[in-house]
């Protein structure tokens, strides 16, 4: 495990790291998960072990501290990696990002170009979304005002979530949680879609195939992301179907 002071008040930042050759692989998980439960079983596939990797808990979430002074913005996130990421003595980095990750990601490599090689997103948020009380997912915990949140709501969701889900989610702060969903579903300006089909980078966008054609999937392919539909999946891609996950990674990175 290491660590990194990402704030002025020294929040820190930890992850797992893997040694190998360069560039070093960052994975990076969604809202209420941690990397190291996501993406272990990846980074130590036969197909992509042997890189640098490492497998970072964004502030908020597992390992990483909770401040309740961080407004958890996208940009927040993406510059709480950033400052990890140079901590760590990574450049050039190939980011493997799921769902909120995937946006961080996407914002990571907006703001700090150098520090980012190529673009694996897993079934990653492109797009401002409702709130919808009582949904599943972002949508549902921003439905919540913060106050009605913390002071309890958080066991509405975390029925919800279910039992796989929650036993990563609780380990996130409950103010960084609510405002990470709330900032999520607001987005950035220009929107994650439209930085994404702007990046010079290599880029790769993974689905479930269950979905259907993902939306927007024609214009993002003219800006050249790779676009897969992954079978026998729901959105958590690396722990539905892990052999697939990997095959399709790993000829993305190749």
């Amino acid at each position: 495990m290491h660590s990194a002071a990402v704030t002025p008040e020294g929040d820190r930042v930890r992850w797992v790291e893997l040694p190998g050759r360069e560039p070093a692989r960052v994975y990076v998980h969604g809202l209420g998960a941690t990397s190291p439960a996501y993406f272990t079983a990846t980074a130590v596939h036969p197909l992509l072990a042997g890189h640098r990797s490492l497998l970072v808990d964004l502030l908020g979430h597992g390992h990483s501290d909770r401040p309740t002074s961080c407004a958890y913005t996208l940009e927040d996130h993406a510059d709480a990696l950033a400052a990890a990421l140079r901590a760590a003595d990574v450049t050039g980095a190939e980011l493997v990002a799921h769902s909120m990750g995937g946006s961080v990601a996407v914002v990571l490599a907006a703001r700090h170009p150098e520090l980012v090689s190529r673009l694996v997103l897993v079934d990653a948020n492109l797009d401002p979304l409702p709130r919808v009380p009582g949904a599943s997912g972002s949508s549902g915990i921003a439905a919540y005002t913060e106050e009605e949140f913390v002071s309890g709501a958080w066991r509405e969701v975390r029925d919800r979530a279910g039992a796989h889900w929650w036993s990563t989610m609780r380990l996130a702060g409950l103010e960084a949680l609510h405002r990470s969903a709330t900032q999520l579903i607001r987005g950035t300006t220009p929107t994650m879609r439209e930085l994404l089909l702007a990046l010079p980078v290599p880029r790769a966008f993974l689905y479930p195939e269950a979905d259907g054609p993902f939306p927007g999937s024609a214009e993002l392919a003219a800006a050249g992301v790779s676009l897969t539909a992954v079978p026998d999946c729901g959105h958590n891609i690396m722990l539905d179907n892990p052999e697939a996950f990997a095959r399709t990674v790993a000829k993305a990175l190749a």
